[in-house]
């Protein structure tokens, strides 16, 4: 059922690897070297440079995804709210694809700005998403893609689902055992989760 979105991320992955690997080397080369230069001021927590990294390499891929994709000939652009959206039949590959692929596509982002900003608000997510999302439109209607304005709600929708995530997982931090918000522990955890997903990008 999901094979449209598994082929479209497993593409991103082939065509962004190179990039990621050279870009990933050299920001942890820069972050080592500056954790050692301030290392009587900064302390080195591994999940917490792991989550800084996968933003990175998130906002590397959203950019392979938004500019790269060989496939808008079919299309036109779009400025009637619901329009694109109305045309797919649900579960079809279309669907998939562009429907649920756009909310997927800004998930992480809502996510990761409500992460970094430690916002507990709603409004605030869904402007930072709406400029990201407008944003990105606005370049691919410049450089001869398509200009979709149910694009832009589906991204803002994904946007919101990856802010209550962050807030669900922030009101049940608060509600775990101290054990299991050791720095130790979460970096094993983020470690055993670094390794997962390695093999099955691999």
């Amino acid at each position: 059922m999901f094979e449209p979105l598994t082929r479209t991320i497993q593409g991103v992955v082939n065509s962004t690897w190179p990039m990621i690997l050279i870009s990933s080397i050299i920001l942890i080369s820069l972050r080592v070297g500056y954790i050692f230069k301030y290392k009587n001021e900064k302390r080195f927590v591994f999940y917490e440079e792991l989550l800084m990294l996968s933003f990175v390499i998130y906002i590397m891929c959203l950019f392979q995804v938004v500019t790269f994709q060989d496939d808008v000939s079919w299309s036109t652009n779009n400025f009637i709210p619901f329009q694109e959206i109305l045309r797919y039949n649900i579960g079809s590959r279309l669907f998939l694809k562009n429907v649920l692929g756009n909310m997927l596509l800004f998930l992480p982002y809502g996510f990761f700005a409500s992460y970094l900003l430690r916002n507990k608000k709603l409004s605030v997510s869904c402007i930072l998403t709406l400029i990201a999302s407008i944003s990105i439109e606005t370049v691919q209607l410049v450089i001869g893609r398509v200009f979709d304005v149910d694009d832009i709600l589906l991204n803002l929708l994904g946007g919101c689902l990856g802010f209550f995530i962050y807030f669900l997982i922030d009101k049940l931090w608060y509600r775990l055992p101290k054990l299991f918000k050791n720095d130790l522990i979460l970096n094993i955890l983020a470690l055993i989760i670094l390794i997962f997903v390695i093999i099955v990008l691999m």
